[in-house]
């Protein structure tokens, strides 16, 4: 049965960090390798689109201690973990969907999401980018880590099985349902480039998952 997206994670949020780390292939090393790709300059601030309990930010924080970052997630329980992870760092925490969160202009230094934006179509992706890049200052970036469909076939394929299930069950609502459908990658840099994105990178990848950089 599919779950509203918030009630899925809240539902597991017990043992949801050893889950990330052990059964998500390649985590230990994207995670790592994305919080080396965000600023190191003292004080920055860091925004994280779908933080979770903070996992990139518990490498991040390695780096740069005195970073100010805005954590936006669905999930209570989430967010209630990654205040207790990090007592005493500059975080504010936002319990509410980020495509509905006002982000402001010229706001943050760099913005980051790991394995949050594989639930969305390219059509729902580009408003909320495009928020994205006003939110960010000249020069600013987003970084993403996530894992993306390997054809269009296959991202086809999961967009058409999530709305039989949908029809299935007879939902008819439109609130965000937990269901994996990945983008490929040139339709996520499609995604960002049309919300404003001057220039968008692949840096790494391991099987499926990729790190892409798009600079305002």
């Amino acid at each position: 049965m599919l779950e509203k997206m918030s009630d899925f994670f809240e539902a597991r949020l017990d043992g949801y960090d050893e889950h990330m780390m052990t059964n998500i292939e390649y985590s230990s090393e994207f995670y790592p390798f994305t919080a080396k790709q965000l600023p190191t300059a003292e004080n920055c601030c860091i925004l994280d689109l779908g933080c979770g309990t903070g996992l990139e930010l518990q490498e991040y924080y390695k780096l740069n201690s005195s970073a100010k970052v805005t954590g936006i997630d669905l999930s209570q329980g989430m967010l209630t973990e990654l205040q207790r992870k990090f007592v005493g760092k500059n975080i504010t925490l936002i319990l509410d969907s980020y495509f509905d969160v006002p982000l402001g202009e010229n706001v943050f230094d760099a913005a980051v999401s790991v394995e949050s934006l594989h639930h969305f179509t390219k059509e729902e992706k580009i408003p909320l980018y495009a928020k994205l890049h006003t939110a960010l200052k000249e020069n600013g970036y987003f970084i993403l880590t996530d894992y993306f469909s390997l054809s269009d076939d296959e991202e086809e394929m999961h967009r058409q099985n999530l709305i039989a299930l949908k029809t299935e069950q007879g939902i008819t609502d439109d609130e965000f349902y937990h269901y994996d459908t990945p983008l490929t990658v040139k339709h996520e840099i499609e995604a960002l480039l049309e919300a404003g994105f001057s220039n968008v990178e692949v840096l790494n990848h391991w099987g499926a998952t990729y790190t892409v950089k798009a600079v305002k």
